[in-house]
């Protein structure tokens, strides 16, 4: 074993001890550097607590500036008579173009249309979609191109669409009323009668929507775990029974979402029904017009701007009841399973 004589530093002075390092630096930060440190502290805590605010405050603005104020102002406007040529000439009414319309027959009437029209064609629309989704999503040869074809209609314009089912329900040339003499019935005039006219209004609706809530609905069950199937499988469940005991209870909030989105379209109905006779009255009889198209005649046809706030402001708390309908059916559905809806 050795010993290493390091050679110790020799004195500054006869008798006396090692000079001390007067250049050695400090580990205490300056007054500079503390501030420094001090700015980023505080410009880290305003970028975590602001940011967030910055990202989404263009939505805001925007909704502010075309959601918020036409409301508000709809709103102002339906409480005094006005007219489209001259609207900054107001003259102040208070609720008598609500109660106007509380006695209006021709908003009742488009009322019932706009409920029966969003009920034949809301209901058989999910129905078919939620089909249509099940057979999706079972491995198909070529899906995808299933897929990009069930969308085409969504992409399709309303106007082009319309048009077409406009010359196939035609009275006289449509290929509805050639395929109905086919087997013996007499041609129909499916503009004139209420129901035919719904009816026909209803298919270019589902034709349109199908498609996109099948999409919907094949997203959410391609979510679905697929443990609960094969235990299900294993109980001895049938494809029937999977898809009612499995499919249908993983798919409740989907479904919720598509009917309160399907019924909202359905109240705010108007280019179908304006472009199938290319008219805002909705036949000869209003047998098909809705509150869209009411609302359109009453403001831009008759220039009653007042009254068509009212109208806007009905449908608006309309749709407000509604949603809490929705949003009451689906607390109720999830305190029966057990859930904080």
């Amino acid at each position: 074993m050795t010993t290493d004589h390091a050679k110790a530093a020799p004195p500054d002075s006869s008798g006396g001890a090692a000079p001390r390092h007067t250049s050695e630096k400090t580990d205490e930060p300056t007054d500079r550097e503390v501030k420094k440190l001090e700015r980023r502290s505080r410009w880290y805590r305003w970028d975590l607590k602001y940011s967030p605010y910055a990202f989404i405050s263009p939505f805001f603005l925007f909704f502010a500036a075309f959601g918020l104020f036409p409301l508000i102002y709809t709103g102002w406007a339906a409480m005094h008579q006005s007219s489209l040529v001259d609207p900054n000439d107001m003259t102040w009414l208070g609720l008598d173009n609500f109660t106007r319309l509380w006695n209006d027959e021709f908003f009742w009437n488009a009322l019932r249309n706009t409920f029966t029209i969003g009920i034949i064609s809301t209901v058989p629309q999910l129905l078919m979609a939620l089909g249509l989704a099940h057979v999706l999503n079972y491995k198909l040869r070529g899906s995808m191109a299933f897929r990009v074809a069930l969308l085409t209609p969504y992409a399709t314009s309303i106007a082009a669409a319309t048009l077409v089912f406009a010359m196939l329900y035609g009275r006289d040339y449509g290929m509805i009323n050639w395929a109905l003499g086919l087997v013996g019935i007499d041609p129909v005039n499916w503009e004139a009668g209420t129901w035919t006219s719904q009816f026909a209004i209803s298919t270019i609706v589902i034709w349109r929507w199908t498609g996109y809530n099948t999409l919907i609905y094949l997203a959410a069950m391609q979510a679905v775990p697929n443990d609960l199937y094969e235990s299900a499988s294993l109980d001895g469940a049938s494809r029937w029974q999977q898809f009612r005991y499995v499919t249908i209870p993983s798919l409740r909030p989907t479904i919720i979402f598509t009917v309160v989105v399907s019924t909202i379209g359905a109240t705010q109905l108007f280019g179908e029904p304006l472009l199938l006779a290319g008219s805002p009255n909705g036949g000869s009889q209003s047998q098909y017009q809705t509150l869209g198209l009411y609302l359109y005649e009453t403001g831009w046809v008759n220039l009653h701007l007042g009254r068509a706030a009212a109208i806007a402001w009905a449908m608006f708390l309309l749709l407000i009841i509604i949603g809490l309908l929705y949003w009451l059916l689906t607390r109720l559905v999830g305190k029966s399973n057990g859930q904080e809806a």
